[in-house]
């Protein structure tokens, strides 16, 4: 062992040889320097075991394999990926993919000036939020509306808006924690607003929200239970309701919608989500959701509601440091325009197309690539049923029926499966179930549809 550790070059020898050189040019001499450090690191463990190195250092196979991890190591980061958990609005994995003219409408706001803050017409400072706030209102049948940049900010900044030193009146069932530790009794604290909490976990009546209210009181807070359902003995009352006693007590009624529809998908059978339109119909006097779960677009925060309450939220100091940006105000924009006639926004929306695509259509596709990848060297392929989410917290325990790829190799396990196709390039995003590596082609575009069997190919080779 001793011999052998002593027959390892020196790194500042190494970098001067002509390996070294080439790609030192190529990548700097700094980061080649990490690299084999790391390396020279894991031979020195290996040694201690008496596992000798694959290849000498001096060899022209080093070279590749010094090379092979710089280029990872460049690739590491910021990626695109294939999805085919068969979850559609995937928070891990970026949620809505953006529809080819939301993508175009970046690019070419990107590159560019644009009219961000400047009214053409006028040639003076004008308002970034007018780019969206007459489609949203035709959308949506609210008053007026703003953006900010997530539903998270749009719920705390209503909230300091309207309730700050004052009480907000929830139901126990509602107090939600959605992904990325979002609880609302926490929001709630920091908007300034204090909670008063009312009902049980599965069951709220009006006559508990009449009951807690106080000359301290500001708004009735309703919270679509985003991520989870309470089924059986259960009861809360509609907004509607809750609507009709905050005006008889002249208080607010503000909703928390989180998913952000504005088409209902009973065309998928799953008609259970609220819309923005109904939510507004019932007489909620602001609505807050996200522009990047079931709307399709880009991640952003919508408030939605009545003109002279929009322009309170609008006057508060915190909207700067919650305002949305020129890019995804760009895609969102672009995107709010396909749900206009002529256009079909379940064809058009890339989200809502993968929700609503009937089973026998995955399944053609998935028919397709399954010949394809039945060929590769050791792979054992096959159609399963299967059952698709809406995820990102919507559509909660709707199931979407579907049908997924069920892959089985003759020397990996599904785990070691996955960790391969998550190593590939480009990464394919799997899911495993019962022993069993799944690929849903329900969240694979079909511009993917390729890369995607490339892919699973070059990860077994």
């Amino acid at each position: 062992m001793s011999q052998a550790l002593r027959q390892l070059p020196a790194i500042d020898r190494w970098l001067r040889s002509d390996f070294a050189s080439d790609l030192c040019a190529e990548f700097g001499r700094n980061e080649v320097a990490v690299v084999m450090r790391s390396h020279l690191d894991r031979i020195r463990a290996n040694a201690v075991l008496g596992v000798d190195p694959p290849v000498g250092l001096e060899d022209a196979a080093y070279f590749a394999l010094l090379r092979a991890d710089l280029v990872k190591r460049r690739c590491d980061g910021f990626r695109r990926v294939i999805n085919a958990t068969g979850i559609v609005i995937h928070t891990n994995l970026g949620r809505a993919p953006l529809a080819d003219e939301a993508i175009e409408a970046v690019n070419r706001i990107a590159g560019s000036y644009s009219n961000l803050e400047l009214g053409l017409q006028t040639g003076k400072r004008s308002s970034r939020y007018q780019h969206v706030e007459a489609l949203l209102t035709r959308l949506s049948g609210a008053e007026a509306a703003v953006v900010v940049n997530n539903c998270a900010a749009a719920v705390l900044l209503a909230l300091n808006t309207f309730c700050r030193d004052g009480e907000v009146v929830i139901s126990r069932s509602e107090l939600i924690e959605i992904g990325g530790s979002f609880r609302m009794p926490d929001v709630i604290a920091r908007s300034g607003a204090r909670m008063v909490e009312v009902g049980t976990t599965n069951r709220t009546h009006v006559s508990d929200f009449s009951d807690a209210l106080s000359n301290e009181t500001r708004a009735l807070l309703s919270s679509h239970p985003s991520n989870y359902r309470i089924s059986g003995f259960t009861a809360k009352p509609g907004l509607k309701v809750l609507a009709e006693l905050a005006r008889e007590n002249q208080l607010l009624l503000m909703h928390d919608l989180g998913s952000g529809a504005l088409v209902d998908l009973e065309v998928a059978d799953l008609s259970a989500e609220p819309t923005v339109r109904a939510c507004v119909a019932a007489g909620a006097d602001v609505v807050m959701c996200s522009g990047d779960k079931l709307l399709g677009g880009p991640q952003a925060g919508l408030i939605l509601g009545r003109a002279e309450l929009i322009a309170r939220i609008k006057q508060n100091p915190m909207l700067r440091a919650m305002r949305i940006d020129k890019l995804s105000l760009a895609a969102l924009n672009a995107t709010l325009r396909l749900y206009l006639p002529p256009n079909d926004p379940l064809a058009r929306i890339p989200v809502l197309r993968m929700i609503c695509e009937d089973k026998a259509s995955i399944e053609r596709r998935s028919r397709r690539a399954l010949q394809r990848l039945i060929a590769i060297p050791g792979l054992e392929a096959c159609l399963q049923d299967d059952v698709s989410f809406a995820g990102g917290g919507s559509l909660p325990m709707s199931g979407i029926p579907s049908t997924v790829i069920q892959l089985h190799h003759e020397t990996f396990d599904a785990a070691e499966l996955a960790h391969r196709l998550r190593s590939g390039e480009p990464p394919i995003i799997s899911r495993i179930a019962n022993d069993r590596c799944h690929l849903s082609l329900r969240t694979v575009l079909e511009r993917d549809t390729e890369d995607l069997i490339g892919a699973v190919g070059r990860a077994l080779e």
